[in-house]
């Protein structure tokens, strides 16, 4: 379905842009991954991906806490693949403290990675899609991006931006064969969320079973965690001819919390 497409995921060396990359592997889509973790994890990713799918995929190192990185990530898939495609903005990070107690290094940092990052990567990826007259912009908020929960307001405001950031480049690239779109997640069983249970667990004196299923029924109503594939497959649908028109809207894949 995507052959001949080529896609950057950022935050993809796990979790859900891991997830997310497989899927756009699978349909055919050369790849650029990027992330932290160790060099021999992160090559044995990269090179799995190609022997898996037969694709292509290169590692960028970019910081995404900095503009001048996310636009070098983005030159290398262009350098490296000939046009950029497909971008999956999904690098995130997360603190949670009252506000009163919020650090404010941790503000800024959630804002940074989780907000700003996707600005930047939008502002340098949309000269190569508006040359070709295609692209597919995607990016990953949460069912934190549509209600609130205390003691995260860094990240409530910080996925609540990329949901009016997505509705922006959808109203400027309307008709130009670009889509700009937000897949908002529930609870997902990422390495983030289990230092939430852990946490939890250690805070509420429970077990680590115990905090996850209290994790689960506080939220989602379907009491099962949404997968990284799933999430994947919802993206590689928006990359799709049959969602040329689906453009400036926030999907929920929550498991029917946003529903309550």
């Amino acid at each position: 379905m995507l052959n001949g497409l080529n896609a950057i995921v950022t935050g993809s060396t796990s979790g859900i842009g891991l997830g997310v990359a497989k899927v756009l592997a699978a349909k055919g889509a050369n790849l650029v991954i990027n992330g932290f973790g160790d060099a021999d994890a992160i090559e044995k990713e990269r090179a799995g991906l190609e022997s898996d799918f037969g694709i292509k995929a290169v590692y960028s190192d970019a910081d995404m806490s900095k503009p001048d990185q996310i636009a070098a990530m983005v030159d290398l898939c262009a350098s490296s693949f000939g046009s950029v495609d497909i971008l999956v903005n999904n690098a995130g990070i997360q603190h949670t403290d009252p506000v009163e107690q919020f650090p404010a290094e941790k503000w800024h940092a959630i804002l940074a990675i989780n907000l700003s990052s996707a600005f930047f990567s939008i502002q340098a990826a949309l000269p190569h899609m508006r040359a070709k007259g295609y692209g597919r912009i995607i990016n990953i908020g949460s069912a934190h991006g549509l209600v609130a929960s205390a003691n995260k307001s860094a990240y409530v405001a910080a996925k609540h931006g990329v949901v009016g950031l997505s509705k922006v480049v959808a109203l400027e690239t309307a008709g130009s064969g670009i889509t700009c779109n937000t897949i908002c997640p529930g609870w997902v069983h990422t390495p983030l969320v289990q230092k939430q249970i852990e946490a939890m667990a250690d805070d509420q004196n429970i077990s680590v079973e115990a905090a996850t299923d209290k994790l689960l029924c506080a939220k989602q109503p379907s009491g099962q965690f949404v997968t990284p594939d799933q999430i994947g497959s919802l993206a590689a649908f928006l990359c799709s001819p049959a969602a040329a028109q689906i453009t400036g809207i926030a999907l929920p894949i929550d498991g029917g919390w946003t529903a309550q």
